[in-house]
Formats: C-alpha cells, structure tokens, sequence
C-alpha cells in the first residue's frame, strides 16, 4: 500500500503452505482499510497474526473453510468459524485441517474511528472480547457485496462505509457462538486458563497472561472469571496453588522448601504463612497430623501437579 498520513494497518503474519491466487484488491475510507485475499491453503498450512490495530476478518465461501483456529498457544483450537472480530494485541494462529482455496474479506479498523463508528450506531461494545462466528447468511451477504465494491469499485466510499457499518452491527449486536450466555467464560477459556496456569506452576503467573491463555482483554478477562468463579483470578491462583502443596506435602520425602519452589511461593516462609492463613496450622503440623490432601478430596480442583 502506498504510504498515507491516513490510517495504515500494522499487522505482523508469519505464514507457511499458503498461497495467493489473484491480486490483493483494497480499498482505503475513513478510519479502516479493505483487502480482499484469494488463497490456496495446504493441508497443515497456516500462518500467525498479530496487529496493533483492531480487524475483521470474513470468510466469503458458501461453508466455512476447513481451518482451525487459537487465539492463544494453549486454548484449543476452534473449527467452522466463518467470521471473526479480533482485538488490537490478540494474537491469531491458524492451520488448514485440509487443501482449499478461499476468498476472504479483511477490515483493518483505526480503534478510534471504530469508536466512532459504533457510538453513532447506538452500538455499545468491548472492543477486547475476540467474536467468531459460525454461519451467518446476512454476515455473508453483507461481506460479498462489500468484497465486490473492493474488487470492482462502482460507487463511491458512501456505499462501502455504510456496508461495513451494516456489517459492525451485525458483530457487535448479536452474541458470538463462542461468548457464554452467563457472561462468564466459556468452557474452552476455563480450561486454557488452568492449563496455562499449572504449566507454570513454579512462578507468579500476571492476570494479563491469564487473560492471553483466553484470549481475551485484561479488563474483560477479570469481569468474566468473576462471573463464572465468584472470585478474582489472584484469589484462584493462591488457592490452586494452596490446594497443588497441599497434595504435595502427604510426600515426607519432599523438602518444604521444594514444595514451595514448585508451587510459586517465594520461599518456605512464605508457604508457610499462607498455609497457617486457609488451614489454621503451618504446613510442618498439617504434615504431622497426616491429614489426607487433595488427592483424597472427591472436590479437588488440581491433580497430577507432581
């Protein structure tokens, strides 16, 4: 693209087995950036995606195109998507599950100007809550016939703007598949974020690389695990980790000190004024009493953290 003092988009992409089948068509207008790709995918090809600047992304086949896809390293990966909404920051990785050509309409939006655009619409929306979306025919039909302004421009920018603020509505008014009804998180996210958290059990794990696990913002990231586990995500991460020494001292041959090196805990003191503060005795006296841990409590929340 030629360079502007207008709005550019700043994605980084790392991309492996795909290849373009035609020109890139774009098409520049107030606040954001059109591109439409045409693309052969291989079978286990795929790329990575990351931009300062919010996107969406609009797959235009009839069926969703055989691609999974993750928004952070450990969530699993989400299949029949065939639009998606991804916030400035969110990192995208996606994998063909089989050959195919796909044609695919791109929005690169200023965060600013899509503030604009949704307050004039009535529309309000956090814009750090990735949206993906399985079929959706007035989505598509929207997108096709924007996708064929960019290709071939036969009207002028009004037309293309009003398309893509049609199309905003569209994202931002209904709820995504993937979005929890409850406002809470949806069970994939739950299970990433735990995953993540006792892959790392051994240091202090930050609310913003919890959120990452999930992909989604810091702000919604805490408001939704509020919503699904009635406490913050520190407090969560103290009692796992609480709950992980617990099962591990039942072991006489595990030194204190290892225990609370490998269940984040500064040092044994710090084990051990945590552990008198939820268990009324430190974790020497606990060891001692041989009261049973976690791996006998049929409401355990962590296991095999050993």
């Amino acid at each position: 693209m030629r360079a502007s003092a207008e709005f550019r988009p700043r994605m980084q992409s790392r991309t492996h087995a795909l290849r373009t089948l035609a020109p890139l068509a774009w098409r520049r207008l107030g606040g954001a950036i059109a591109d439409v790709w045409r693309v052969h995918g291989e079978a286990g090809g795929g790329g990575f995606y990351i931009a300062p600047d919010p996107r969406m992304v609009i797959f235009l086949d009839e069926a969703p195109p055989p691609m999974a896809l993750r928004l952070a390293e450990t969530a699993p990966e989400q299949r029949g998507v065939q639009a998606l909404f991804i916030p400035a920051g969110v990192p995208l990785w996606s994998r063909m599950v089989e050959g195919r050509d796909m044609t695919h309409l791109d929005f690169h939006l200023d965060a600013t100007a899509l503030q604009r655009r949704l307050a004039a619409g009535g529309v309000r929306a956090d814009l750090g809550r990735p949206r993906l979306f399985a079929a959706s025919p007035g989505l598509l039909t929207l997108a096709r016939l924007a996708a064929a302004e960019v290709a071939t421009p036969r009207r002028g920018e009004m037309m293309l703007d009003g398309l893509l603020a049609a199309m905003l509505g569209e994202v931002f008014a209904a709820p995504p598949d993937e979005t929890p009804t409850t406002g809470g998180l949806a069970p994939w996210q739950m299970a990433a974020v735990e995953r993540h958290l006792r892959a790392n059990l051994t240091r202090h794990v930050c609310v913003a690389e919890l959120a990452q696990a999930a992909g989604l913002s810091e702000s919604w990231f805490s408001h939704c695990f509020r919503q699904e586990t009635g406490e913050t995500p520190q407090r969560w991460q103290a009692r796992l980790r609480l709950e992980a020494a617990r099962a591990m001292i039942e072991d006489p041959a595990l030194p204190l000190a290892e225990i609370a090196h490998a269940t984040g805990f500064a040092d044994q003191a710090h084990l051990s004024r945590a552990f008198r503060a939820a268990h009324g005795m430190p974790p020497s006296a606990w060891r001692r009493a041989g009261i049973p841990g976690p791996e006998t409590n049929p409401q355990r929340l962590v296991q095999d953290l050993r």
